[in-house]
């Protein structure tokens, strides 16, 4: 499942869904079974991703100013 903006959709398998730049987004496994996906993403935006996920991140908000990035 994915939330684009005001949009939420479901994308099945072989479905692909693109987030404009700028467009607050988040995504979730809307099915019971496990689920595969590729996210593709600037070297940037993974280096947020990476430091929110390290062991004892706590002040997200900072993570996300520090990469020129907003948390919505």
């Amino acid at each position: 499942g994915f939330r684009v903006g005001d949009e939420v959709v479901e994308a099945g398998p072989g479905a692909a869904v693109l987030v404009p730049r700028g467009t607050p987004h988040t995504f979730w496994n809307a099915r019971p079974e496990p689920v595969r996906y590729v996210l593709v993403m600037t070297p940037r935006i993974q280096s947020l991703v990476r430091e929110l996920h390290a062991p004892g991140a706590s002040d997200y908000a900072a993570i996300f100013r520090a990469h020129e990035s907003e948390l919505l």
